[in-house]
């Protein structure tokens, strides 16, 4: 009998020692719940962080407002924009879409007054700070480089072609129907600076339009923030912004000081919205990328 009673003790520990097992994963979840809690604050600290550093120094995601470059880049798409090479001084190449500051004249202001409470404004304009909400008064806008320092840019000749150099351009990106330009033209781009014109040139304010302002309608080197290689939404555009070879082929001018430009042509100004920066329009894809990992 003694033995078989020291066989049944231990019996009821089991049941305690279940019961305990799941008080004790209770409070684990409790614990992992609160430990996450705790470390959201962290990791928007870090995403806010990271998006300041990569718009300062590396990619940022503009929205382009306008048809002013279809078909290459179309209403709507996010651009992705290095800004990282420039630091090394690599200067905008012809065929190279680049997106550069107003040099002047270019974009007007008609933005209203903000409708906003001092908390809501304060939180706007942290997020735009870093990258993460499309800025009021960007003034960027976003072109192909046709001419640097040193070219003749010319329209146009017999069979309606913009000339470089003297030698006339195949330009396979024009938007259909477009003809290379319906306004005449001759410009020599003084050094340090670039002739840009838009894809669709008949809706485009690009160079041609602002020759009567101050660099004859050349934009500075020093403006330029940096070139868009690749659209990065939506997901069925997604790719790279290729240079034509047309233009990439044709050699650079040696630089010989010169500064003046002579040109001709004028006409009507389009009118142009200035381009959105923000990296905002691509966060939804992130979120849904994340969600499918957490599922």
């Amino acid at each position: 009998m003694t033995g078989l009673e020291e066989d049944a003790a231990p019996a009821a520990p089991v049941v305690r020692g279940r019961a305990e097992r799941r008080r004790t994963a209770r409070r684990a979840a409790r614990r992992r719940r609160s430990s996450r809690l705790r470390e959201i604050p962290l990791v928007v600290v870090v995403a806010l962080v990271v998006a300041l550093v990569m718009k300062t120094f590396l990619v940022q995601v503009f929205v382009i407002p306008s048809g002013s470059m279809e078909q290459t880049i179309q209403v709507g798409d996010r651009v992705l924009v290095d800004k990282f090479t420039p630091w090394f001084g690599a200067e905008p190449e012809r065929g190279e879409v680049v997106v550069f500051r107003d040099p002047g004249g270019w974009l007007e202001n008609e933005r209203g007054s903000s409708k906003d409470g001092p908390v809501l404004r304060v939180a706007k304009q942290v997020l735009t700070f870093v990258g993460l909400l499309p800025s009021d008064s960007e003034q960027d806008l976003i072109k192909r480089v046709i001419g640097v320092g040193g070219d003749t840019v010319e329209c146009c000749d017999e069979q309606g072609r913009i000339s470089l150099n003297g030698r006339p351009l195949d330009e396979p990106y024009l938007a259909p129907g477009n003809p290379p330009s319906r306004q005449p033209f001759k410009v020599k781009v003084p050094q340090g600076r670039l002739w840009v014109m838009g894809d669709h040139r008949d809706v485009s304010a690009d160079s041609r339009f602002h020759m009567g302002n101050p660099g004859q309608g050349t934009v500075p080197v020093s403006g330029v923030v940096g070139r868009a290689f690749m659209i990065a939404w939506p997901v069925g555009r997604v790719h790279q912004l290729e240079v034509p070879v047309s233009l990439s082929s044709v050699a650079r001018v040696p630089a010989d000081g010169t500064t003046a430009t002579d040109s001709m042509g004028g006409g009507p100004v389009p009118e142009e919205p200035p381009l959105v920066m923000g990296v905002l329009g691509i966060l939804p894809l992130i979120g849904r990328r994340m969600g499918r990992r957490r599922a």
